[in-house]
């Protein structure tokens, strides 16, 4: 591990304008860079959009998808990235050789693609493929993880990304603010993100309750210290299709307490140096040494024959309890 300045953007997607969203890439990493970063880390499916997938047929979402890393999304970033100096991370769908659609997210840098993630656990369309395994990579002295999503809700991901080197996990999210069936949870009326700048007050209230930052405090904090790595959590903010966004973007340390965090009602970035001195004394790095991989059986265990694994996220729950029964 050495120095190195992360930054964790925020912007608000435009569903299906590829080029507008990368527009707001090139803009918010020109910032960023400003700011000193060397790596400029966006939301899940920041490219195309993402809730707005689950209204697609698979014709449809097939000719919104695109090959990685040779496909214009990426050529696109890589544009960027040359642009300003620094690597770019982003999401998009995308479509390989045989067809199969995954939910992946891109790392390039100057001199072109450095590593994809194919989200493990996706759910928002069933013409989805589930990614196959870990991702973790080298830039330049500094071991990066990507995990999506709902990929960070399992203990189990984080974990194993960890143990396969990560000193740094990136985390790309499209979350908070939706229906669920834990209290103080739910949506944001849309008229509140209408009137932000008249009422910034009772949006912000809204943002950092229960339904936005209490939620994710309640879990993302302890994703880095159980493990004793950087976390670079990132999320759109205002219109995702039916649903308004918090935003929130922020980087956590090995202790799990927040660097740097993203406040603003609208576009902006959290960003933060992430040093190696922070792993000393991080409760996670004990962990990992006190581990005894021969008592884990039970967690490796196959699930019983005839089931397969079932990812459902708690919006989906939530419709799932108001339906009659």
């Amino acid at each position: 591990m050495r120095d190195i300045r992360f930054a964790s953007a925020q912007f608000e997607h435009r569903d299906g304008d590829k080029l507008a969203n990368l527009s707001r890439i090139r803009e918010l990493t020109r910032q960023a860079v400003e700011q000193g970063a060397e790596v400029v880390c966006f939301h899940e499916c920041s490219i195309p959009g993402y809730t707005v997938l689950q209204t697609l047929d698979r014709p449809t979402l097939a000719s919104w998808a695109e090959p990685v890393p040779d496909g214009p999304s990426t050529e696109a970033l890589i544009g960027i990235a040359r642009e300003h100096g620094v690597v770019v991370m982003a999401g998009l769908v995308e479509i390989d050789d045989d067809g199969d659609l995954y939910n992946c997210y891109v790392a390039v840098g100057p001199d072109g693609f450095l590593a994809r993630h194919r989200k493990l656990h996706v759910f928002i369309s069933p013409h989805l493929s589930p990614g196959e395994g870990y991702t973790v990579f080298d830039l330049g002295g500094v071991r990066v993880g990507i995990l999506t999503c709902y990929d960070n809700n399992l203990p189990e991901n984080a974990r194993a990304t960890t143990l396969l080197g990560a000193e740094v996990i990136v985390a790309p999210h499209v979350t908070g603010c939706l229906p669920s069936t834990m209290p103080g949870r739910g949506t944001v009326d849309r008229a509140l993100w209408e009137n932000r700048e008249r009422d910034p007050s009772r949006l912000r209230q809204e943002f950092q309750g229960p339904k936005g930052r209490g939620w994710l405090m309640r879990w993302l904090p302890t994703r880095a210290w159980e493990n004793g790595v950087y976390y670079v959590f990132s999320n759109p903010v205002g219109v995702d299709f039916d649903t308004i966004k918090p935003g929130l973007s922020l980087i956590l340390d090995p202790h799990g307490e927040v660097l740097a965090e993203c406040s603003a009602l609208g576009d902006g970035l959290a960003v933060a140096l992430l040093t190696p001195e922070a792993f000393a004394g991080a409760s996670g790095r004990r962990y990992l040494d006190a581990r005894r991989p021969e008592l884990y059986g039970p967690i490796t265990r196959p699930h019983p024959e005839g089931h397969r694994p079932v990812t459902k996220p708690g919006w989906a729950l939530s419709y799932e309890a108001g339906r009659p029964g």
